[in-house]
């Protein structure tokens, strides 16, 4: 838990959560931060299963998935390429659109290309690509940290500065206005859907940072108000993702769907957040799954 990236903040509330869970369930538990003692801490501790409550750069990149499974360590969550792929949004969305995955049109902008280019002419082919508007974000980054929603061509720039404030590479990607949902998926060979959730940003005009981890920061809809069968076709969605990028033991799939009812898949999380304000679990108490079970059953698929 805690961990490098900009999300630390969010993985030490996950694994206090994690902590707390387990106990209740009778487990011996010990947490351990990511510092230059962690494989000896882990080796003497003898542990017999990794959670990682990890988010962000190196924790949910595939880094320290690679480390564990040189130390032969199981552990919960998706393997190394998984995670690698995962948390690339641009190559999970080329993924997505072999695998004829609706998923809204990106080009990358690396911040060499600044230095080599000229300005004008990098946004003019960006643009012609993606359309207007646009939303900005770093490509290796999760919890909304550096995203911009671009509707005035003067701030365009502008938002590309601030994503290169987390990453060297930032995504631009066409913006599709419609509802917010996310899909979490539970299995290994046989994965199956949680219950859509409807997500409405109170906080703010789409669902950052503040609204992701703010308590009463946004409403989580459950179920989401949208028709029936575009419910199942994002179930459908969420779960193809996760097989096809190889995901195990659980995911969590934001889409946005379009004014014609369309689902775009916008990026798959391989470690989501497990908080008070989180909606994985959310989602798994709505189909009658308790926190401490969800735990439980995510240990389990780890084991498989």
């Amino acid at each position: 838990m805690g961990g490098k990236s900009g999300e630390r903040e969010v993985s030490l509330k996950t694994g206090c959560n994690f902590m707390e869970s387990l106990k209740r369930s009778g487990c011996t538990v010990a947490s351990f931060d990511i510092d230059d003692q962690l494989i000896r801490n882990l080796q003497e501790y003898q542990a017999e299963l990794v959670f990682l409550a990890l988010h962000g750069k190196y924790g949910e990149d595939g880094t320290i998935q690679g480390m564990l499974e040189m130390m032969g360590l199981p552990y919960t969550g998706s393997g190394v390429l998984a995670s690698a792929l995962a948390m690339d949004k641009m190559m999970s969305k080329r993924i997505f659109a072999y695998e004829n995955i609706p998923t809204p049109k990106g080009v990358c902008i690396h911040i060499r290309d600044l230095e080599k280019e000229d300005r004008g002419l990098i946004k003019e082919r960006t643009l012609q690509k993606t359309g207007w508007p646009v939303v900005i974000k770093p490509l290796l980054e999760g919890s909304s940290l550096g995203v911009t929603i671009v509707r005035d061509p003067d701030d365009f720039w502008k938002a590309v500065e601030k994503a290169f404030q987390y990453d060297q590479i930032v995504l631009v990607e066409q913006f599709i206005s419609g509802v917010e949902i996310t899909v979490g998926v539970l299995g290994n060979n046989e994965p199956r859907a949680l219950p859509v959730i409807e997500i409405v940003p109170v906080l703010g005009g789409f669902y950052d940072y503040e609204s992701k981890y703010t308590i009463g920061g946004s409403d989580h809809i459950i179920p989401a108000r949208i028709p029936q069968e575009v419910q199942e076709l994002a179930s459908k969605l969420a779960i193809h993702a996760h097989i096809v990028l190889g995901c195990r033991g659980y995911s969590r799939t934001d889409l946005i769907v379009d004014k014609e009812g369309v689902p775009f898949v916008l990026e798959v999380n391989t470690l989501p957040g497990m908080t008070e304000t989180s909606l994985v679990p959310d989602a798994a108490r709505a189909a009658g799954i308790s926190f401490d079970e969800l735990l439980l059953e995510i240990g389990r698929l780890a084991l498989e």
